[in-house]
């Protein structure tokens, strides 16, 4: 698995673009979700910028209204987040806060612009929300075994929570651009409010040089949520399709 501070061995690239169709309960559209990367430079760093956005579409957005964009800028060459934001409104649930990550200090410095607060946190080895996804996406796949864990530390609204995703095995899936051989996956997610059970979500990963998530469902408290590869451009190597 992937270390903190391990040179990135990037299956992505700049111009990388990923669009999703989101379904709920199987059939009603609920929305998109893209997910965008492109090279900069960030206090004199060369990063990722990695932009992921979401809103709902249709019927649901008539009686809950999703608007959330997400931006990480992490480490090009190693990679470890140096400035998160997040502003989101989730049926009239909203935040806007902009997190700076030290290393020197080993803090993260949250500013919070709708309850103007501003707090400082002990960090350590932490990925941000975005760049969990593209560190994750480094794992070396052909040295997993079913059963077998991938954990890393998440820094989300102030806090340190640990992640877990478990790997399930290898599936050839059937998708709008043909067959594909996928990882599957499934994050340990906390049962309650949201999701039914502690592994209520399925991921499934291209098995090729890109890693890509294809195709994704979790079950939740009320009904269910897929999310299905719709549109992309800008991958490392061509999608391998089963012949």
């Amino acid at each position: 698995m992937p270390v903190f501070g391990q040179k990135n061995t990037a299956v992505y690239k700049d111009g990388e673009f990923l669009s999703y169709r989101m379904s709920y309960s199987g059939f009603l559209r609920a929305g998109t979700a893209t997910l965008e990367i492109f090279e900069e430079e960030y206090n004199g760093k060369k990063v990722f910028h990695s932009i992921g956005k979401g809103w709902t579409t249709g019927m649901i957005k008539w009686f809950f209204e999703v608007d959330d964009t997400y931006e990480s800028y992490f480490d090009k060459n190693i990679v470890k987040p140096y400035l998160f934001k997040r502003k989101i409104n989730e049926g009239g649930y909203k935040k806007h806060r902009i997190t700076s990550f030290n290393y020197t200090s080993n803090t993260a410095y949250v500013q919070d612009f709708l309850n103007q607060k501003d707090t400082i946190i002990s960090i350590k080895n932490i990925q941000d929300m975005l760049s969990s996804f593209y560190f994750l996406r480094n794992t070396d796949a052909k040295k997993l075994k079913e059963g077998d864990e991938i954990k890393l530390d998440m820094f989300l609204d102030s806090q340190v929570y640990p992640f877990k995703l478990k790997f399930i095995g290898k599936e050839v899936l059937r998708t709008r651009f043909g067959k594909l051989n996928t990882l599957v996956f499934r994050p340990i997610v906390q049962s309650g409010r949201v999701f039914k059970e502690e592994e209520s979500v399925t991921i499934w990963i291209s098995d090729d040089e890109n890693k890509i998530p294809v195709k994704l469902k979790a079950s939740l408290a009320v009904g269910s949520l897929r999310a299905d590869l719709e549109n992309y451009r800008g991958l490392l190597a061509p999608l391998e399709k089963v012949k």
